[in-house]
């Protein structure tokens, strides 16, 4: 396959994600590419279902996803099952949450931290 139609697959793959019902998308290894093709900013949050803290910023996560869909993609990380992932991006502790722009790291914020900062963090980077 040419580098244009691995491009027309991966955008069409990345609408497919973006048309889904769920707020979150659950990234592994098979989609993460497709995220990071995103024309949209993308909120990682890298998490474990056994970390308190990942457990508190989940319904937080989850009303910033519902009020800023289609404005940002929001995705989420179980690193203890992409543990890949989670070392690309130097994931030491939970929760992280990382911002990407066009494929790169564009800011990033380490543990529980209250709704306003997280939504400080998103608004600043929606047009």
């Amino acid at each position: 396959m040419s580098d244009p139609e691995i491009e027309k697959i991966m955008r069409k793959k990345m609408e497919e994600l973006m048309q889904r019902r769920e707020p979150i998308i659950e990234v592994n290894m098979d989609n993460f590419n497709n995220i990071l093709s995103s024309n949209k900013p993308v909120l990682i949050d890298f998490w474990a279902p056994w970390c308190g803290p990942c457990r508190y910023m989940h319904p937080i996560f989850e009303r910033l996803a519902k009020r800023y869909a289609g404005k940002m993609l929001f995705a989420k990380v179980n690193v203890d099952e992409n543990q890949p992932i989670a070392l690309k991006y130097e994931v030491y502790a939970i929760p992280t949450f990382i911002v990407l722009v066009n494929g790169q790291v564009a800011d990033r914020l380490v543990g529980a931290i209250s709704e306003e900062a997280l939504t400080r963090l998103v608004e600043k980077y929606i047009e």
